[in-house]
């Protein structure tokens, strides 16, 4: 039996670990491989029940879905010939004095005949481990647990609530019943893939009970599942899989290393490729980084931990080249209040905190802002006819819908501004569809669902969705789906006030539209030699320099304003 590898939600990831060795024998669900991606780290459960007779990949190989990864001899053909073996035994000895408690034949009958009775409930009750949805992230903090061991809960029921720097998500129930064990608490770090909780499908108590009471049939095959260490069936990665971090700092040496030696020491170093990947933006020799997790692995925070105890020992020496090494100074001592009166300490949401690193990007991006001003005057009048019939369907019709299309329009027409610079910095990555990230404020911070494929799209359906996903947003009932997958974003201040601002590019992404409050301005027509009331609409294009130049942004930037202006240029 082939066990694959499912959908990794990504093209390819590399085999970080191999949790399992030829001859052991699993439980389906447990654990073989771990795999990462620039994502995420995920462990790989098996999808049946066996015994190893082959791994069929190796640590470093990149896997893609539906690639083998092990070969199992079925836990079904192994019991299978046990019992038939046993049988044998037994007609054997079936003419000697046997002992009456040592006779196998009541129960191997009994099993035998309700085997075929048992499997179809096999499933139902049995106590399932389920692991947490792609997070759309590498990380996340348990924020609140909304079930208790022993509740009864219906698929899809919220019960884990999720923070991310991109969002607040519930994570619902993956089948219905009774909560087993719950494998998380409040504040730990999850990943995508990670074990989270045990539950028992529901009306299988009974069968359940029922199963722990009467012998099973597996009972006759040798219990070689019991030799092996618990992690084999918690999926915990063995302790000798990887180097120590403590051993690698052991084995550094002083003075300059070769290349080779550099490369060995960036092997043994325990670390996921987006992990490797933060590092090599940030400037960051990995080697010199103390992992905190599991086996000593580093993760993003074990890397701003370290930026900022070197910016700690570092703090009196000038600020040199990398911009990415220099950090602020520590805050004065304001406990003096006749110098700086009396002061108060509030934390910020767990949504802010985890949006620093996002925003801290931006630092290494050379943005720019374009400012521009679009006469909306004709448009305004257009929304103001329609607005009433969508009101009557229940359709919030903003002036947000035609900046949305026309900047869907503008994107496809201008498709650099659509586009990601790859790592490398030599190529541009061009976006064939229009997903527009929309920014969003709720309570706890600012947050930007996506509209997918808007090029395709008319102004009544762009409109119902801004409306969708503004509700989802600030219920905190957005799905990863949701806040995954932007090509460009918009920033729309409404009617807060203001005249421009500058928006901060969200990298990957090249660019950002701000749109502020229209106002009535006097506008000179040079027909009738007169001033006239226009309702003018701040535009704020903020870009990547590196991908994109002052004057492609300025005309980009009048290009939208155009078609805000005359909304009938887009059906052309």
């Amino acid at each position: 039996m082939d066990i694959k590898a499912p959908d990794l939600g990504v093209d390819s990831a590399e085999v970080s670990e191999i949790m399992v060795e030829v001859g052991d024998v699993i439980a389906k669900d447990d654990n073989i491989v771990l795999l990462e991606s620039d994502k995420a780290s995920v462990e790989v459960p098996s999808s049946a029940a066996g015994k190893v007779t082959k791994i069929s990949v190796a640590i470093g190989d990149q896997v893609s879905e539906g690639m083998v990864l092990i070969e199992l001899e079925s836990a079904d053909d192994s019991a299978e010939s046990n019992d038939d073996n046993a049988a044998e035994k037994q007609e054997a000895n079936s003419t000697d004095d046997v002992k009456p408690e040592s006779k196998p034949e009541p129960a191997a009958t009994e099993s035998k005949q309700s085997e075929s009775a048992a499997k179809p409930a096999a499933n139902a009750g049995k106590a399932t481990t389920h692991a947490l949805p792609d997070l759309g992230v590498d990380e996340a903090q348990v924020s609140e647990i909304m079930v208790s061991v022993g509740d009864t809960v219906s698929a899809e029921q919220s019960i884990l609530l999720i923070e991310s720097d991109k969002a607040s998500v519930e994570v619902p129930a993956p089948v219905a019943g009774k909560i087993e064990k719950i494998l998380v608490e409040a504040g730990d770090m999850v990943a995508n893939g990670q074990d989270f909780i045990v539950i028992i499908a529901s009306g299988t108590d009974d069968a359940s009970d029922s199963e722990s009471e009467a012998p099973k049939p597996q009972e006759s095959a040798p219990a070689k599942t019991e030799d092996k260490p618990a992690a084999k069936t918690t999926g915990e990665p063995k302790q000798a899989a990887k180097p120590t971090n403590n051993d690698t700092a052991a084995s550094k040496t002083e003075g300059k290393l070769t290349e080779a030696q550099v490369n060995e020491k960036l092997v043994d170093v325990y670390a996921g490729p987006a992990v490797r990947k933060l590092a090599r933006q940030l400037g960051v020799d990995i080697t010199q980084v103390n992992g905190s997790a599991l086996n000593d692995r580093i993760l993003k925070e074990d890397l701003f931990a370290h930026v900022k105890k070197s910016l700690t020992k570092q703090k009196a020496a000038p600020v040199s080249g990398n911009p990415v090494s220099s950090g602020l100074p520590k805050l004065p001592d304001m406990s003096n209040a006749e110098i700086w009166g009396e002061t108060e300490t509030q934390d910020l949401s767990r949504l802010q905190k985890v949006s620093i690193p996002q925003l801290n990007y931006n630092t290494l991006l050379p943005q720019v802002t374009q400012f521009d001003l679009s006469d909306i005057t004709e448009t305004e009048k257009l929304r103001g006819e329609l607005k009433g019939g969508m009101k009557a369907e229940g359709v919030g019709f903003t002036i947000l819908a035609f900046v949305v299309k026309a900047t869907a329009y503008a994107l496809t027409q201008h498709p650099r501004f659509n586009s990601h610079l790859s790592d490398d910095n030599t190529q541009v990555i061009l976006r064939k569809s229009v997903n527009m990230g929309i920014a969003v404020a709720t309570d706890d911070g600012l947050i930007v669902p996506v509209i997918k494929n808007v090029q395709d799209k008319g102004l009544k359906q762009i409109a119902i969705e801004i409306g969708e996903l503004a509700v989802k947003a600030r219920d905190k009932k957005l799905s990863t789906k949701d806040l995954q997958g932007a090509s460009f974003t918009i920033s729309s201040q409404g009617n807060l006030g203001g005249t421009a601002f500058t928006p901060l590019v969200n990298w990957p992404q090249v660019g950002i539209l701000g749109v502020s409050e229209a106002s009535m301005q006097p506008r000179w027509d040079a027909k009738t030699q007169s001033f006239e009331p226009r309702l003018m609409l701040p535009l704020s294009l903020s870009y990547d320099h590196r991908v994109i130049n002052g004057a492609d942004a300025a005309v980009f930037t009048r290009y939208i304003a155009t078609l805000l202006a005359d909304p009938r240029r887009i059906l052309i």
